[in-house]
């Protein structure tokens, strides 16, 4: 007995090495950035200025994949870089972010090569840069957000497009003002974005 039972552990591990492995990924992203609080010494008070305006970025990474049992496990480590634009004082300027993104994802096969797939990720700040300001750090390095998204996989090349929330708020606080009356004080780091990624596993 304990001999089929071996036998049925190494044929369902075996099972599961086969379908699992390594890869490579890259692709676009649209962030908003969350919300900025803008001072108006004019009007002695703030405003809420909502997401900016939404510009491209980009994100390159690897992740690996362990399917069994029809679902898959798929941890990736990824580089990534969003930009959006806000408007005040007549002017824009653009707040860019790059960051380090640890999503762990568990998804599953639906019909033929369609998968969706959800799971938290994790985001290391790697640095923040707002247009013609100085900011400070941010208040927290680490923070965690949640993806959910649909994908296709034909042969060796994926495809998928995921939606990620921000599960909490990250300000980074203005260190100057732009010498006028009026200016931003803080600004949201974690960003709300729509994902889009090209795969090939090795």
């Amino acid at each position: 007995m304990k001999k089929y039972v071996v036998l049925l552990m190494f044929c369902i591990t075996s099972a599961a090495m086969a379908q699992s492995g390594f890869g490579v990924k890259g692709g676009l992203n649209y962030a908003d950035n969350g919300e900025m609080t803008y001072t108006d010494f004019t009007n002695a008070g703030e405003d809420i200025i909502e997401g900016g305006e939404s510009k491209m970025g980009y994100h390159f990474g690897v992740f690996y994949q362990m399917n069994i049992l029809g679902f898959s496990l798929r941890p990736e480590l990824v580089y990534t870089t969003t930009k959006s634009s806000y408007q005040f004082n007549q002017e824009e300027a653009d707040y860019n972010v790059s960051k380090i993104d640890l999503p762990i994802l568990v998804g599953t096969k639906v019909f033929g090569p369609v998968k969706l797939f959800a799971g938290p990720s994790l985001q290391y700040i790697v640095d923040n840069d707002f247009e013609g300001f100085e900011l400070g750090d941010v208040k927290d390095e680490f923070t965690i957000g949640a993806q959910l998204g649909a994908g296709i996989q034909l042969g060796k090349i994926g495809l998928d497009v995921r939606y990620e929330r921000a599960l909490k708020e990250n300000e980074a606080e203005f260190m100057t003002l732009d010498g006028s009356n009026s200016g931003p004080t803080r600004v949201d780091t974690r960003p709300s974005q729509v994902i889009f990624s090209l795969s090939l596993d090795l």
